[in-house]
C-alpha cells in the first residue's frame, strides 16, 4: 500500500470522481472497492471518506485493511479515523491491532482513539493494555484508557447481574413448582 500526506491533489475533479464512485459503491456495500481506494488513493480527504464508509458497512474483511492503515499511514488523522472506525465496527478481531496502536503509536490522538475503541468493543483481552495505557504520558490517552476500563468493568458487572437474574428466576420457578406440587388438586369449576 502506498500512503501519503497529500491533503488533496492538484486535480480536484479526479478526486470528486472518486468520491462520486464511492457513493455508488456504498449502496452496493462493495467492501473490496473501498479497501482498494484505501490502498491506492494518495488523497487524504478521499481516504478519510473511505475509512468512514468502511465502518458504516462494518464488514470483517475491512479489519485487516483498516489495521494496516492504522499502522502505516503517515497521517495521524487517518490513523485516528481508522481506530475510530474499528471501534465503531465493534469487531473483536480488531482488538490486537487497537492494543498495538493504543500502546505504541507515536501520535497521542491515535493512542487515545485506540484506547477508546477498545472500550467500545468491550473485549476483556484489552484490560492489561488499557491498564498500561492508563499510565500514558498523555492525559487524553489516560482518560480514554480509564473510561474504557470502566466500560469493561460495567460489562462484567452487567453479565454477573444477568446471570444472577437468571439464577433467581430459575429458583423462583422451581419454588413455585414445589408449592404447586404440594397443593391439593383443584377440581374443575362447574357452571
Amino acid at each position: 500500500m502506498r500512503y501519503t500526506e497529500r491533503v488533496a491533489g492538484p486535480e480536484k475533479e479526479k478526486e470528486f470522481a472518486v468520491l462520486a464512485g464511492m457513493e455508488e459503491k456504498y449502496e452496493g456495500k462493495d467492501v473490496s472497492f473501498f479497501n482498494r481506494v484505501l490502498s491506492e488513493e494518495p488523497s487524504l480527504v478521499v481516504r478519510v471518506h473511505a475509512v468512514t464508509v468502511l465502518s458504516e458497512i462494518g464488514d470483517e474483511t475491512s479489519v485487516p485493511v483498516l489495521a494496516d492503515v492504522m499502522k502505516k499511514d503517515p497521517s495521524p488523522l487517518i490513523r485516528h479515523e481508522a481506530a475510530f472506525s474499528l471501534g465503531q465496527m465493534g469487531l473483536k478481531s480488531a482488538v490486537p491491532h487497537l492494543i498495538e496502536a493504543a500502546l505504541n503509536d507515536p501520535s497521542e490522538i491515535v493512542r487515545h482513539e485506540s484506547a477508546a475503541a477498545l472500550g467500545s468493543i468491550g473485549d476483556e483481552r484489552a484490560r492489561r493494555a488499557l491498564e498500561k495505557a492508563s499510565k500514558d504520558e498523555s492525559a487524553e490517552v489516560r482518560g480514554s484508557a480509564i473510561a474504557s476500563l470502566f466500560n469493561l468493568d460495567f460489562i462484567s458487572y452487567s453479565k454477573s447481574r444477568e446471570k444472577n437474574d437468571v439464577e433467581q428466576l430459575s429458583a423462583e420457578i422451581e419454588r413455585k413448582r414445589k408449592i404447586a406440587a404440594k397443593s391439593p388438586k383443584k377440581k374443575m369449576p362447574r357452571p
